[in-house]
């Protein structure tokens, strides 16, 4: 472990430069999303419904869920630097195997399969906290968030313009490219930070009840969780609210696709800059609160009869302001309550909170089907926002109690 050395740039004997963290989680970010607006293109190439096209989201969050329960122990016993190296040579594997699957079911396998890319953004939030402690952890997350968040920005609009000029798999042809490129940055410059155990994985695996039975982790873990919920189930229903109720076209939604992303960045550069003043619980508390208040908008413009596009997806550009503030100080807040077991946390709370959005995004899709209106998707959001400030609020009693205040 070297979290006291000076980073030096495509150095393997020190820790990494924060532009080499910002591209090994937006490689994940962007396998996500830069695909969403070529999805009825592809359910016509492979001659199937839409919904099951829209599986690749609901299936690849689901597996990224089950993944991050052993990434996290897996790193913390043998090394940041190895499962980052080989998570990203499977997804490259991954990613041709979408390219060239004949079938919907193969691609479907292969996309699964490319889930394993989560390594990126678990590793690359512990990598940061065995650098540095506490609220400087949370600022450091919030500009590696903030660099992250460029990318759903401006890839659904790339993925759609490509999609309509050379076809669906120019997007995955890009996946690729990234993928080998993100590989060879991560091999040349991320040295080791993590303090390797002596134990064994089922020793990792058996300090889980060190987490579990903690009443601040699972605070924030149900802050972030709920805060997320909400953009995981825009993420299930906002092609089907653009296409279908507003009838944009595919470039039109990625463009769309980009208002979240670019509050998110807002809310990173926040985070960043006010982590460490304000603390972690205040910055938790006003995003979460920002995120309810922003969704309160399009619920109300919906039921006075005056909805739009703009509106509609202007508005969420408050929940992406609010999860920016939220997530980096809720990912630091779970790290920093067992150090010795941040890849565990990472792991363990990027799990639940990915399969909570796997759930929220298959409901919203469902529910939405022959909607008129945006309100059932809304509604999900409103309530997965709202969850989030209670979760916080309990944290935030919790802490005081335990310090008697």
């Amino acid at each position: 472990m070297q979290p006291k050395s000076e980073a030096r740039y495509l150095n393997r004997a020190t820790p990494p430069h924060i532009s080499t963290l910002i591209a090994a989680t937006a490689l994940g970010a962007m396998s996500m999303n830069v695909f969403l607006p070529t999805l009825p293109q592809m359910a016509a190439y492979f001659d199937v419904d839409y919904a099951v096209m829209q599986r690749s989201v609901t299936l690849y969050l689901m597996v990224n869920a089950i993944l991050q329960l052993g990434i996290g122990p897996i790193s913390d016993r043998y090394g940041r630097r190895p499962v980052l190296l080989g998570s990203f040579v499977l997804f490259c594997l991954a990613t041709l195997g979408c390219i060239l699957a004949p079938t919907a079911e193969i691609f479907l396998a292969f996309r699964m399969a490319q889930a394993v890319v989560v390594a990126g953004l678990v590793l690359g939030r512990a990598v940061v906290r065995d650098m540095v402690p506490g609220p400087e952890a949370a600022a450091m997350i919030g500009y590696v968030t903030m660099g992250m968040a460029l990318v759903p920005m401006i890839g659904p609009v790339i993925g759609g313009i490509l999609g309509e000029t050379f076809g669906w798999q120019a997007n995955f042809v890009l996946l690729l490219a990234t993928g080998i490129a993100v590989l060879a940055l991560t091999w040349a410059d991320l040295g080791e930070t993590a303090q390797r155990s002596s134990g064994g994985f089922m020793a990792q695996v058996r300090a889980y009840p060190e987490l579990l039975t903690s009443r601040r982790f699972w605070g924030y873990c149900g802050a972030t969780a709920f805060a997320s919920g909400a953009f995981f189930a825009f993420l299930g229903g906002a092609p089907y609210v653009g296409s279908e109720i507003y009838g944009l076209s595919p470039s039109a939604v990625g463009f769309y696709f980009g208002a979240p992303a670019l509050g998110y960045f807002v809310g990173n550069f926040a985070a960043a800059r006010l982590s460490v003043r304000l603390g972690i619980n205040r910055m938790i508390l006003y995003g979460t609160l920002i995120s309810t208040a922003g969704l309160s908008i399009p619920a109300l413009l919906e039921l006075a009869g005056m909805g739009s596009a703009t509106l509609f997806f202007g508005s969420i550009t408050l929940v992406g302001l609010g999860n920016g503030m939220t997530l980096p100080n809720g990912t630091s807040g779970m790290l920093s309550v067992r150090p010795h077991l941040a890849g565990s946390a990472s792991g363990l709370g990027g799990a639940v909170m990915l399969a909570g959005g796997a759930g929220l995004a298959d409901l919203a899709g469902n529910m939405l089907t022959g909607s008129p209106t945006p309100m059932p998707l809304v509604a999900i959001m409103l309530t997965s926002s709202a969850l989030s400030v209670l979760a916080i609020l309990y944290t935030i009693r919790r802490e005081r109690a335990v310090a008697g205040i």
